[in-house]
């Protein structure tokens, strides 16, 4: 009877969410289903599927191709967290510190981070051009000109580099607002024992937001494990495999090679991993809040 009472007071609301549920299931868990499904099988959309069992898994594991999208991948994780995960850190205790001009300064920070996709490309190829102004700077030291897009040793830094200066706003508005939140009586306290600005960054602004830290951390290898956008917009895997990563080798193998069911096998494997750190990313938004 509490459960059929409960159900027509709130009927309304579960009613509401009907919809917004049907289109979760439909567009979200539907898909994930059958990329397992499909995984399993030889996909022909003429012949007919065909049971494959495990042999999609057996050929994307012996692929070439898949250990050097797993090493680039890792590589582009590496470089992202070196390059940029400490810039809106660093840009978030700067600011907090302004006196003057902070509104201002936090805009300018975030405007990179509106600035559509295909401006941003055909803005950073210009810039990375052999001609363009950051080579014609560099000659104008006398120094040789760097092929940022056709050097292998340059071409993924390139991209990390253009993905920072475009990305690190939205993360800087988060660890703004975490250091904005810390009382300011410490600050004045620890003022007045003597404490210097990088004492009281050591020792009061970064063991508060700790844990803020940790879990954009594990948010931005789940962001950036599944990295393909710049790399096939701006190179296509390129120069020689130096920017494939993986996620940009399940969309060669879907609509370039057409063999949906290995495309499918290697989308269950980063199912898989990003699953687990999902878990890990819950585990720890947990203990924050507890």
């Amino acid at each position: 009877m509490r459960i059929t009472a409960r159900l027509r007071k709130h009927l309304w609301g579960y009613l509401f969410l009907v919809p917004a549920a049907v289109i979760f299931v439909l567009f979200l868990w539907m898909p994930i289903i059958k990329g397992f499904v499909y995984s399993f099988y030889h996909i022909d959309f003429v012949k007919g599927n065909t049971f494959a069992g495990v042999d999609n898994y057996k050929t994307v594991l012996r692929d070439p191709d898949v250990r050097t999208a797993v090493k680039n991948t890792l590589y582009y994780m590496f470089l992202c967290l070196i390059m940029g995960f400490w810039v809106p850190i660093v840009f978030a205790i700067a600011i907090s510190e302004l006196k003057r001009f902070q509104g201002f300064v936090r805009v300018a920070a975030y405007l990179p981070n509106v600035i559509p996709v295909v401006v941003l490309y055909g803005l950073w190829r210009w810039l990375y051009d052999p001609v363009g102004p950051i080579n014609a700077t560099i000659t104008s030291f006398g120094k040789d000109p760097i092929s940022f897009m056709t050097d292998t040793n340059w071409s993924m830094i390139s991209l990390v580099f253009m993905e920072t200066w475009q990305q690190f706003g939205s993360a800087m508005l988060i660890y703004l607002a975490a250091v904005l939140s810390i009382p300011r009586d410490l600050y004045e306290a620890a003022e007045i024992d003597g404490a210097g600005v990088w004492k009281r960054i050591r020792h009061i602004t970064l063991p508060f937001i700790r844990n803020i830290i940790v879990l954009l951390f594990v948010l931005q290898l789940i962001a950036t494990s599944q990295g393909y956008q710049s790399q096939m917009a701006m190179l296509d895997g390129g120069p020689n495999q130096a920017t494939l990563t993986y996620a940009l080798l399940i969309v060669k193998y879907a609509f370039t090679r057409l063999d949906y069911g290995a495309a499918s096998s290697l989308g269950v494997l980063m199912f898989l991993v990003l699953g687990g750190l999902a878990v890990l990313q819950h585990r720890l938004s947990s203990r924050e809040v507890n």
